[in-house]
């Protein structure tokens, strides 16, 4: 408006100077016609400028769609022009890619960004939220409710990790509700995006509806973001029950001393609820708590044959002081002897006996050889052959072994012992 006006003075001001420069005669002509044109002009230029106010303005077009007639006010309803496009968490090809859509689909775009449309998260999509952050209701297993603040729901995607989807879609606080789709996975639970949950396309490939065709029934594939899960049936809900009960069962028993734990029960009943087809949700759970047993089974195992070892090693241990105990009471005390054993002739040195620096040897009851003996001072003097054969003790000194391998008892006595 302000430029149409900025031209109407502008032509008023040019239709004033060819007035002027009219002839004289025509001038004083003009000086009655005059008023009387400039009422005309006024009069026309006021029913021009208000058909233009009455000529509604055509609504802006949207920028990354060159569709006339289409308003950019959003959200609005748009259709797929391609085929196997790809849905991802952002707006654009560096983030991954979370469910695809076909020609013909219809979806709701809630605003645009640099060639890329932000869609309501359509049917075929799902997110993660840890699983540390919702209950689930015995009575309905597939609504979860939000334990904590501020927690945050990921786009999900076949193709990508539940830990490594890091695109946020919604932040949601404690109280909220969301819809399970009866998968875990890595402490993750599957879920209904919640509402306000979108992902991004191609602009390249949205095609807004013309106004006549922005009605609800053309969301004939748009996934309300307050969509409910399908309700689990009520096998899943009974075997949910059992599944609780006996896994309050395992806890008992993991309380109770090693030796007192058996599961034999409680895995023949889990891996039933495992086997039912309709259990759901509770077959997870069945699987994953067999599995828990099995390796409390294995830690038991391993206590036992660890006790068994200790126990038998005890036993071995007794055996060998009870054996140590026995030989030393076996053995008498030598009191003033060096060495007791059968005195012998030593084929080694092979002197004769009594000849002087003759070299004898003492075995003991089993033939083998426990020192050398050499007579010293007047035992030196005495003929020792009659007691050759016979159990003595000799008063000495010990030499140690060298260049033999046994002792040296240099005796100055010798007595024969019973």
């Amino acid at each position: 408006m302000e430029c149409r006006n900025r031209k109407q003075k502008t032509d008023d001001r040019n239709r004033s100077s060819v007035v002027c420069r009219l002839p004289s005669d025509l001038c004083r002509l003009s000086s009655v016609v005059c008023p009387l044109f400039i009422v005309i002009v006024v009069t026309l230029a006021s029913v021009c400028l208000s058909q233009q106010a009455t000529v509604p303005e055509k609504p802006a077009l949207i920028g990354d769609v060159n569709t006339p007639g289409v308003p950019v006010a959003f959200p609005y309803l748009a259709e797929i022009v391609g085929d196997d496009v790809n849905m991802r968490s952002g707006p654009g090809t560096n983030y991954y890619a979370c469910a695809k859509l076909y020609r013909g689909d219809k979806v709701k775009v809630a605003g645009s960004q640099s060639g890329w449309s932000r869609i309501v998260a359509s049917a075929g999509s799902y997110s993660w939220i840890s699983m540390r952050c919702i209950g689930v209701s015995l009575n309905n297993p597939a609504e979860g409710l939000i334990t904590g603040d501020g927690v945050c729901v990921y786009a999900g995607s076949d193709d990508v990790l539940p830990m490594h989807s890091t695109s946020e879609q919604a932040t949601l606080k404690r109280g909220d509700k969301v819809k399970l789709l009866g998968q875990e996975k890595d402490d993750y639970y599957k879920i209904v995006p919640p509402e306000g949950a979108c992902l991004w396309v191609s602009t390249q490939y949205i095609k807004p509806l013309a106004p006549a065709d922005q009605t609800p029934s053309a969301t004939v594939t748009v996934a309300d973001s307050n969509a409910v899960a399908p309700a689990k049936t009520s096998v899943e809900a009974e075997k949910l029950n059992e599944y609780y009960t006996i896994q309050k069962q395992v806890e008992a028993e993991r309380a109770k001393p090693a030796a007192q734990q058996n599961y034999t029960s409680m895995k023949e009943a889990l891996k039933a609820i495992a086997a039912n087809k309709g259990a759901g949700k509770a077959a997870r759970y069945a699987e994953f708590t067999i599995k828990q047993i099995e390796r409390y089974e294995l830690a038991l195992t391993v206590a036992k044959e660890v006790q068994l070892q200790t126990e038998k090693l005890q036993q071995t241990s007794d055996q060998i002081d009870k054996t140590r105990a026995a030989k030393l009471a076996e053995i008498k005390d030598l009191g003033r002897f060096a060495v007791i054993g059968q005195f012998q002739s030593s084929a080694v040195y092979g002197s004769e006996a009594g000849a002087p620096g003759t070299r004898y040897r003492i075995i003991d009851k089993s033939g083998k050889i426990m020192c050398y003996a050499v007579a010293a001072g007047q035992t030196a003097k005495t003929d020792l052959s009659k007691l050759i054969g016979k159990k003595v003790g000799l008063v000495g000194t010990i030499e140690p072994p060298s260049p033999t391998a046994v002792a040296l008892v240099r005796f100055t006595e010798i007595v024969e012992l019973k």
